[in-house]
């Protein structure tokens, strides 16, 4: 039998053993310790997308510069805030000793796109040309009003270190899709309007709970995009195959002893990192690339580690049945000089995000993979700091921010939600960051609900223990 088979069929004899030994005694385990693990054989219904491709903005893009237009502004610029918009709303510890908060019109303008009319800024040019496309959803809200915290909840379903995060969580409920290749892959990238932007830790692309073999894989830009992956020097690969099979051996007589599934993570790794010898190069080199579709992310593409690069490379990915690829790109936290850094990020990422939508979708690849561009929260309608004829600053706001979805279950050419006229209070269609991504578990197939794993004495789930639903209307 073949090491990886032979490692997949140990997990399905322990799984069994512990369940009940048949699937009689399965079922009877699970009326009589309803409390296991629910990894799913399979699907809970038939999935519209079987790849996610999240492209998380971090640092939070102002949805009414880019998505959420509110031309009333121009009427009442630098006018107070009223205290009934406000509602005694939380402030961030960059404004919350302001005197005044003066209200402040984008300086960016809008126009209608595409059969849907969509409202998109021309700041993102790229973008407003596959509006037809796009679900852009103006009325998604949050708990947190920091960053960290925010991301994590997000990504993870808690505010709080220590959860899986999304990709982790479709790994354990999916499985793979490639055995050459993690099923869940990280890039990360640094934007040029803010250089000095919020960090990005390890631990959300982390499998908290779970067991680590469904924790992300992040790719480097350097020559080794993959630590430790190569062969040292003088070691041939006959030689690293046959030290992993002794090594495999003495692994399986520890698991055996103590019926540690980390041990037979360890196992799998071990065989998934040989066999990335071949897959990693062979993903990362884009020399086969025609010229017009390098054209089509634009120039950065040529540069490893950069936005562009990674979202050609999440393409490749999706050709080769990633399950699930994460891109994160620093600098969007606009606390001052907004017009000037906010252009600066949508350089870096207007062009490359419309063209892997393009991409996907004149590939036939569109239809089952779903697509995700938004942040951890939103910016204020109120300038932070000083405001001039050229720039002003806007805080953290969580109670509405913009992104959009494309792709695999998701209907196009649709702006759902509505927020008032300072983009400041959802008025119509919220959307929780619990249902947001729901609604991306419902694409691939999954309940939420009935995806999680206990713990502590609860059943952690990505999308809470409160009352979540998939958000039908967006929904193909």
């Amino acid at each position: 039998m073949h090491n990886l088979e032979l490692t997949q069929e140990i997990n399905r004899r322990h799984f069994l053993r512990r369940a009940g030994g048949t699937l009689g005694g399965m079922a009877l385990g699970a009326l009589a310790a309803p409390r296991v693990a629910q990894a799913l054989a399979a699907p809970h219904a038939a999935p519209k997308a079987k790849r996610v491709i999240y492209m998380f903005q971090s640092g939070a893009p102002s949805q009414l510069e880019l998505f959420d237009y509110k031309p009333g502004l121009r009427d009442i610029h630098m006018t107070e805030l009223p205290d009934e918009i406000r509602m005694g709303q939380r402030l961030t510890g960059m404004t919350a000793n302001q005197d005044k908060f003066p209200v402040v019109q984008s300086i960016f303008d809008f126009k209608q796109y595409g059969e849907s009319g969509a409202w998109i800024s021309d700041v993102i040019p790229h973008t407003a040309k596959i509006a037809d496309d796009l679900c852009i959803v103006r009325s998604v809200n949050t708990e947190a009003i920091n960053h960290d915290p925010a991301i994590t909840f997000c990504q993870t379903g808690s505010q709080l270190a220590g959860r899986p995060s999304m990709g982790a969580w479709v790994a354990y409920g999916l499985g793979t899709a490639n055995l050459n290749l993690p099923t869940f892959m990280v890039l990360v990238s640094r934007g040029t309007g803010r250089a000095a932007g919020q960090p990005l830790y390890d631990r959300l692309w982390g499998s908290g709970v779970l067991p680590t073999r469904y924790q992300g894989v992040k790719l480097r830009s350097g020559e080794d995009p993959v630590l430790y992956l190569a062969n040292p020097g003088g070691c041939s690969t006959n030689l690293r195959r046959q030290m992993l099979d002794q090594l495999r051996e003495l692994n399986l007589e520890k698991h055996q002893a103590t019926q540690d599934p980390e041990i037979l993570t360890r196992i799998e790794q071990y065989e998934l990192a040989f066999r990335m010898q071949t897959s990693v190069p062979d993903l990362t080199d884009i020399s086969d690339e025609p010229q017009h579709v390098l054209d089509m992310y634009g120039p950065d593409v040529h540069t490893p580690g950069t936005y562009a690069r990674n979202c050609l490379l999440a393409r490749r990915m999706a050709e080769r049945d990633v399950r699930f690829v994460q891109l994160y790109h620093m600098g969007w936290d606009h606390h001052d000089n907004l017009p000037d850094h906010l252009g600066k990020q949508c350089k870096d990422t207007d062009q490359p995000s419309a063209a892997l939508v393009s991409d996907l979708k004149q590939r036939g690849l569109l239809d089952d993979t779903l697509i995700i561009w938004g942040g951890e929260f939103g910016r204020t309608v109120y300038s932070q700091g000083k405001v001039t004829e050229e720039t002003y600053g806007r805080d953290h706001h969580p109670r509405c921010f913009s992104i959009w979805m494309a792709g695999g279950g998701i209907k196009p050419g649709i702006t759902y939600g509505e927020t008032d006229d300072f983009s400041y209070n959802i008025v119509k269609d919220p959307v929780h960051v619990h249902d947001l991504n729901a609604t991306i578990l419902h694409c691939l197939g999954i309940d939420h609900e009935r995806l999680s794993v206990p713990y502590q004495g609860l059943d952690v789930r990505l999308t809470g223990v409160e009352e979540h639903h998939p958000i039908k209307a967006l929904l193909a």
